[in-house]
């Protein structure tokens, strides 16, 4: 069933029940958010994309406000636009004014909305810091709730995302603040450090410590690509600055996975610029030499192209197998293939091989 109703002076069809956050996105309507994520149970407290509605006393909260027949909506009339500003104002008060060498600068929700109101801090002061930076002694993601504003993103993504339970909301008033646990830390609070909290944080107030102060979101450049440690295929964008990957971030648009990351796919980077990684194939010298290997010393590593490493695999796998038996060659597969490999790979070993001796790396 549908209704009519008008936001803007635009008569706009949609379903009932809908939210109207969704609607006017939908029809093109900009209401800015702030605690709101498409992935998340909205819950309407930061109070941003309140609208005016017409017939009702309060300005109601767009993402939890459903649309009805008839229902007439001003999304930036005078009162919309004053409570907009005065609700930056008071999270403005209560913000580190350290704008210029915070890391999020350029990625910050609550920045971009200042700018777009034209808000600054009001004249009666900031009550500035309140926390100890980088609180928490978590190897991954790095605390600083000076720069909180109570949005329960954080809460909502390990609650619903992860399925962790690890934040919560303590204390009332002025005093109110997000803890892990009981007030404990992350990791005493069964957090497994996937860094999904700040993924979906809006401010700096979690973000990722292997990452800090290495580069800004201006300064990076993303290139989108499929993660390599299992087979489920998740994407996400690597952040590049001077041709080195400094840091992962969440891709909503992933097919697979959306913003949901593990802590290895998040954090476990620093294999690529490793020392001790091997960019090419290689082999044993005598090999390639087309000898055998001397009171048991096998000589040293040589580089080689792809096609002569496969090729001297395969010659050695059908020698063994035409000399021994196919049962005395043993194939292992890996989890960081995809499902579709480790299929290629058991057709090879029962039906080229001849063996049934294949197992696989998760299960040892």
């Amino acid at each position: 069933m549908t209704v009519r109703l008008s936001i803007d002076g635009k008569m706009i069809d949609a379903p009932e029940g809908v939210r109207l956050l969704d609607v006017a996105r939908q029809n093109g309507l900009v209401v800015p958010t702030l605690c709101y994520h498409r992935d998340l149970t909205p819950s309407g407290n930061c109070r941003i994309c309140v609208v005016e509605v017409q017939g009702q006393r309060f300005l109601q909260a767009a993402c939890v406000t459903n649309v009805w027949e008839g229902m007439v909506v001003q999304t930036n009339s005078e009162r919309v636009l004053r409570s907009r500003r005065l609700t930056l104002e008071l999270m403005l008060a209560n913000h580190p004014q350290d704008c210029l060498v915070c890391d999020s600068s350029g990625s910050c929700e609550l920045q971009d909305l200042a700018y777009d109101y034209q808000i600054d801090v009001p004249k009666w002061g900031s009550k500035g810091t309140r926390y100890m930076m980088d609180s928490d002694p978590n190897p991954f993601v790095r605390v600083d709730f000076n720069k909180c504003i109570l949005c329960r993103r954080c809460v909502l993504a390990c609650e619903e995302v992860q399925g962790r339970y690890v934040w919560g909301v303590a204390y009332r008033g002025f005093e109110e603040k997000i803890v892990a646990g009981a007030d404990s830390t992350m990791l005493e609070a069964r957090c497994e450090s996937c860094g999904q909290c700040s993924a979906y944080c809006p401010t700096g107030a979690l973000s990722d410590k292997l990452s800090y102060g290495l580069g800004r979101a201006h300064q990076i450049n993303k290139v989108t690509t499929t993660c390599s440690y299992c087979g489920v295929g998740c994407q996400f964008d690597l952040n590049v600055k001077n041709g080195r990957v400094i840091g992962v971030t969440s891709n909503p648009n992933a097919s697979v996975n959306g913003m949901a990351l593990c802590v290895k796919g998040r954090y476990g980077y620093d294999y690529i610029h490793h020392p001790d990684r091997l960019l090419k194939p290689r082999v044993r010298k005598y090999l390639l030499e087309g000898t055998k290997h001397k009171n048991g010393k096998r000589g040293e590593w040589v580089e080689v192209d792809w096609d002569t490493a496969l090729a001297i695999i395969a010659n050695k796998i059908r020698a063994a197998r035409d000399t021994y038996s196919p049962d005395s060659v043993g194939v292992l597969t890996s989890a960081k293939c995809t499902n579709e490999e480790n299929y290629l790979m058991n057709k090879l070993t029962r039906q080229v091989i001849g063996t049934n001796n294949i197992d696989h790396c998760a299960r040892l």
